[in-house]
């Protein structure tokens, strides 16, 4: 009976996701922090990665399609084992392919600058001018 509680439970959030308005959306100021309950480096070199974490989380909070969040999540594995960390790049892969799903309610999410449903889409024009206007305003780009 579990079971057909959370299909239910799961049905109803794609229906909100497929009901949400995505005109009257605003983004979110950008925020990090870093990589997520993952550390920033090594013992020895505490902030290695962070800059790939804050690279990355740029591109999730802006968020857009599944494509562009699995190109995110490559790109974050790149950059990590160019800091000759090859091993903790793949930990790392598989840990925000799990953990960065649009539809878990957490603060690094996919699209986390959006409204909860935003989910998996495409951004606007509009969205996308936000973006930008985000990223000035705050000295991102």
């Amino acid at each position: 009976m579990r079971i057909y509680k959370w299909l239910f439970i799961i049905c109803q959030l794609g229906l909100l996701a497929a009901c949400q308005t995505t005109g009257t959306m605003q983004l979110k100021p950008f925020t990090t922090d870093g990589c997520s309950d993952f550390p920033d480096g090594t013992p020895a070199h505490k902030d290695l990665w962070h800059r790939c974490c804050v690279e990355h989380d740029l591109r999730y909070w802006a968020g857009g399609t599944f494509q562009e969040r699995l190109q995110a999540d490559l790109e974050l594995r790149s950059c990590v084992s160019a800091v000759g960390e090859p091993a903790v790049a793949e930990m790392m892969l598989a840990g925000v392919r799990v953990g960065g799903s649009p539809w878990w309610p957490t603060s690094f999410r996919w699209g986390y600058g959006w409204p909860y449903t935003n989910g998996y889409r495409a951004l606007t024009p509009s969205q996308q001018e936000q973006v930008k206007m985000q990223k000035e305003k705050q000295g991102l780009n």
